[in-house]
Parts: structure tokens; sequence; C-alpha cells
């Protein structure tokens, strides 16, 4: 049997960083610009205290996963290890703050608050501390998960509860996950910094049938850590998987305790905005749609959104009917629609479309060009009248003798070779559904 879990860090949307006041933002700024004598670790100097903000944040996420909150004092502790990113040598991370959650089947064991390193690049030597204290929760699942499909869903489930909540520093980065899985016979073995939702989908069935060869020929399945490596598509081993006793955990004397207050607990839980699953509920019980499409439409939260704002002026079941076409069209890409800027084009698009001024073909062109090309801008087309299609659907019997001789026999399906040739030859202005129809009456008369 295999079994999953997961360690998932996520980055907090914060203005400035955990201990100190500096800004976050470290992908917008040139190397090691944001940064102070706290974050980059300079002698004599002590973190500022923790961010308020942080903690308001933290909370939200675990009350969103239903989890029980601690309200003993919260202490910080000192995680040992030694990197270039790590200025200090040791990670600051905090006890437990919340445990005993739950998510889509799956329960999470704990949440902690931590501190981000810096970003080390091993091609060229060089780091970067702009990241170095920014927040982090790590959030840390059971081994609840038994198939790669369980594990993909569960992190769909996740990133939307993190989206609707709005605390993802930079949400095209998303969250970096820790796989560990393990399958009976073997030891678990962990699989460290997966960037993606579908890197972790690879890494996962890598993995799984690493294992399983490795049992069929009786070779032994040891504990450790491996690095995911995205363009070879493999696994390869980092170290041997450490223990608690590795890192050398310590109480950070630097930092008071601190208290949760339950009035912040109750405030936050009062001022919850709508979850996936409760617009899940919603939108079926409002617009009568049924679950699956729900799921489709709310686990990416912009797209629910466009969905709304559809169904109020292309009605509910075109509004879904065009959301899941473009949920095809984002899963190819492998990208939400938050990424896809001017994303008013799409609603035009679905007008111009379920009003009739663009043909079917031509509006998945679009959709894919509005996807792809920023600069795109869709166009109503004009259409051909029924006496253009006629004359060239004409044409094309004159020129597909066989075709024609195939439907005669009663090969039904030559008709769509033939309307496919209308299509082409007309670049879309012919409306598919009256392409057939005029065909037909024309084949009858050939």
């Amino acid at each position: 049997m295999v079994r999953i879990g997961f360690e998932i860090h996520v980055q907090l949307k914060t203005d400035s960083k955990l201990f100190c006041s500096c800004s976050t933002r470290f992908l917008d700024a040139e190397p090691n610009t944001n940064v102070c004598p706290v974050c980059t670790a300079q002698p004599g100097s002590k973190p500022e205290g923790i961010n308020e903000e942080v903690l308001r944040k933290a909370v939200q996420v675990a009350l969103a996963l239903n989890c029980k909150i601690k309200t003993e004092p919260l202490r910080f502790l000192r995680k040992h290890y030694f990197y270039p990113d790590l200025p200090n040598n040791y990670q600051r991370t905090s006890e437990p703050f919340a445990v005993e959650g739950e998510l889509n089947g799956v329960r999470i064991r704990e949440i902690h608050i931590e501190e981000d390193p810096g970003r080390y690049e091993l091609r060229d030597g060089t780091v970067d501390y702009n990241r170095a204290g920014v927040p982090l929760i790590e959030i840390v699942t059971e081994p609840d998960m038994h198939s790669v499909e369980e594990a993909r869903e569960f992190l769909k489930h996740l990133r939307a509860v993190l989206d609707y909540l709005d605390v993802i520093l930079y949400p095209q980065i998303g969250f970096r996950v820790d796989a560990n899985v393990s399958i009976e016979g073997g030891e678990r073995v962990e699989i460290k910094n997966i960037n993606t939702i579908h890197g972790v989908v690879k890494a996962l069935r890598y993995e799984i049938s690493r294992h399983k060869r490795m049992l069929q020929m009786g070779k032994e399945i040891k504990r450790e850590t491996r690095h995911w490596d995205e363009v070879r598509g493999v696994t390869v081993t980092l170290r041997e998987k450490e223990t608690a006793e590795d890192y050398r955990y310590m109480v950070d004397p630097d930092i008071p305790p601190y208290h949760i207050d339950p009035a912040l607990i109750e405030e936050l839980r009062a001022k919850m905005p709508e979850l996936p699953f409760q617009k899940k509920e919603r939108l079926m019980e409002q617009y009568g749609i049924d679950e699956s499409t729900a799921w489709t439409l709310v686990l990416d939260k912009e797209l629910g959104n466009l969905f709304e704002a559809l169904a109020k002026s292309v009605g509910a079941k075109n509004a879904a009917s065009f959301c899941t076409n473009l949920r095809g069209e984002l899963n190819y890409r492998g990208i939400y629609l938050s990424e896809v800027p001017r994303r008013e084009r799409l609603e035009k698009l679905a007008k111009l479309y379920f009003s009739g001024q663009i043909t079917k073909p031509v509006y998945i062109e679009y959709m894919r060009k509005i996807l792809d090309d920023p600069s795109f801008e869709p166009q109503a087309q004009e259409q051909l009248s029924d006496d253009e299609i006629r004359e060239i659907a004409r044409q094309i019997i004159e020129g597909n003798a066989a075709a024609v001789s195939d439907y005669k026999r009663g090969e039904k399906k030559a008709i769509n070779y033939l309307v496919g040739q209308i299509v082409a030859r007309t670049k879309g202005r012919a409306d598919p559904k009256r392409a057939i129809q005029i065909l037909r009456e024309e084949l009858e008369r050939a």
C-alpha cells in the first residue's frame, strides 16, 4: 500500500518579514537590498519581535483547515543546520500552534510558523538574502493519501483555500512541498522542495515506481532525503534522512513566548471569507449546476468569480460551459486564471460567442490566443450567409468525390470530414450547425 504525506511551506503575504521591518518582496528587488542586520544575522543583532500580521494570517489558515489552535504560550525554537542561505546557521521555527485539522479527507497533524532562508544559487555560488526572514507557515499532514490522484486533489483543495484567504505572498509561486512517500515493505523517503502541483505528481509517480522496482529486485529502500530533478524527471539522493536530534533544537532565548489571544481567534473566525466548499454548495443551489462542475469552478478562485460574472449576462448554463472549456485550456498550460493578464477579454469573448457574433471554431481559437498572447483582442467576425455557405458546400462536394461516395453508402461519419473542409475553407466564418444542415441538403441533391 502506498502512503503519502506532505510538509507544505507557504510564504505569507505580509509587507515586512517575520522578525524585522524589511520588505518581503524578494522577487522584485535587486539581490541583497531588502536586508538589515537582523535578517542577515550580523553580530549583536536581535529579532525585533513577532510580526503581528503573520500571526493573524497563520491563525486564519488554521481555522480554515479546521485545526485546534493552542492558546498556551507559543515558543520559538532554533533549528540548527549549515547551508550558505542560512545566515544564522539556524532557522527560527515555532512549536506547533495548531493541530488536528482536516481538509478533503486528509488529517492536518500540525502547523508551524517559521522564517524562510535566503536563496542559494548552486550553479554560480551566489546567495541572495532578500528572502531570508520572509514569514512561512509549514503545514504538516498525516500520511493519509494512498495514490498520486488523492495527493493531487488534496493540494488543489489546499491551494484553493489559501487563494480564498488571500495569504500567499506570490500566487504565481504558490507553495513549496516536501513529499514523504513509502510503500509496504520499504522505508519512508522524503522528496524536497517541489515547487508546483504538477511537479509533485511527476515526482510521486517516479518515486513510487522506483520503490516498486527496488522491492521486486530484492533491494532495500533506505530512509533518505531526495531531490526532484525537474529537467531529468528523476529523484536523486541528497542525504540520509535527518532526525529531530540532528537539528539540535533549542528554545530561542531572544524571542519571548507569545500568547495567541482567544479573542483574536474568535475575531478572525467571525471574519472568515467564503471558502471553496461553501462556495461549491452555494453555486449548486443558486445556479442549479452539478457538483462536479461546481468543484471545477471553485477550485480556481478567479474562475469561480468569472462564472458568476458571466452568469448574469449569458446565463448559468452557458457560463458553466465556457468556464469548463477554459479550465481545460488552463490545465493544459499548467496555470491558474489569476496568471492570465487582462482577464476582461475572456468575458468579452463569452459575450461575442453566446450572442452569435463568432462561431465555435473562432471562439476556441480566440480563447487560446487570449491565454497565449497578452496583446490579442477578440473581435466580432462577419459570418457567411446561407447562400455563401451553400456555394462553398457545392464546391467541397465536387472536389471530394470519395467522401461523398462514402456518405451515400451509409458512412455518415464522412460528413464530418466534409464539414471540416467547409470550416477550414471559411476560416471559421461558417456556423458549423448551419454548415451541416446545408451540406446534407446538397448531398441529397448530388
